[in-house]
């Protein structure tokens, strides 16, 4: 050990045999050094986990607060929602394909059983007709047949999801067009936030529906069609909330109308996107041996 005082090196012993330090002091402080210096470290949290947490706070308390008080939380959202408001806007553009992905053998067996009830089939049916429906609807529920005809749940749900992403994002663009013209002097961030925080209640029925859904509940297609026709009170809600009284430009009824036709345009082109999807669906189950084998 090396005294601290004269430097000079002691084999052992309490006191330095050059200077008569005392090396027991000295052999404390360099244990309590080398016990500081290795003592580990607490873990700090990731950097991008925090952020993600910070994030999903904000989002929930936001979204809590849009159901609980829908206007004066979409009045008071500005710029700094705007990132709420995209992760809403995301939720139900992606809601609508998985919602189908998983419940459309429900809807399937709604829309023959609505045919049933037709006058011109049903007085052609006999009784026994409709309980085997019955009988291959409950066989239907509880066969996967997505893995019989290879239905690709990242093909269909994300290849839609961005679908209809993009058409809402075309309706939002156009109710910004349409509000400039209202002279509504507003930024498009703040634009998109509020539209976003109205899409709250519309996203959330939709939420619902997906649940539904899982739970192979066959009422999820209301809340489904709910969410869907919702939009088309967020528009005008929307520009509402802008528009001051005594404010000249084009009146926000005529607003409304001019997104009501480009709404109307977008969700044709969604509805025959599906209606492709939908297409292939019919020709795979009509190709597949083992479901033929099935029935």
């Amino acid at each position: 050990m090396n005294c601290s005082n004269c430097g000079h090196f002691n084999d052992g012993g309490k006191f330095c045999v050059k200077c008569g330090h005392k090396l027991q002091e000295e052999a404390a402080v360099s244990q309590a050094a080398a016990a500081s210096e290795y003592q580990p470290q607490p873990q700090q949290p990731n950097q991008r986990v925090r952020q993600a947490e910070k994030v999903s706070k904000s989002f929930f308390s936001y979204f809590a607060e849009g159901i609980k008080n829908p206007t004066a939380t979409a009045q008071a959202a500005g710029e700094s929602q705007f990132v709420n408001a995209l992760i809403t806007v995301i939720l139900y553009a992606l809601s609508i394909p998985i919602m189908l992905y998983v419940g459309w053998k429900l809807l399937l067996i709604q829309f023959v059983r609505s045919m049933f009830k037709l006058p011109i089939i049903s007085e052609e049916l006999a009784p026994s007709d409709m309980e085997d429906f019955n009988t291959g609807a409950d066989l239907i529920k509880a066969t996967d047949i997505n893995s019989i005809i290879h239905f690709n749940f990242t093909d269909f749900v994300f290849k839609q999801g961005i679908f209809i992403f993009i058409g809402l994002a075309v309706i939002i663009g156009a109710t910004y067009v349409a509000s400039k013209f209202g002279k509504i002097d507003v930024s498009f961030k703040e634009f998109f936030s509020r539209f976003g925080t109205f899409l709250i209640i519309p996203t959330a029925l939709l939420l619902i529906g997906l649940v539904l859904a899982f739970l192979h509940v066959e009422y999820f297609s209301y809340f489904m069609n709910f969410g869907l026709l919702s939009i088309f009170l967020v528009v005008p809600f929307t520009i509402a909330s802008f528009k001051q009284s005594g404010t000249n430009g084009l009146d926000h009824i005529y607003s409304t109308l001019i997104v009501y036709v480009v709404i109307t345009i977008v969700l044709t082109f969604i509805a025959n996107g599906l209606g492709e999807e939908a297409k292939t669906i019919i020709t795979r189950m009509g190709n597949s041996s083992e479901l033929n084998d099935l029935f």
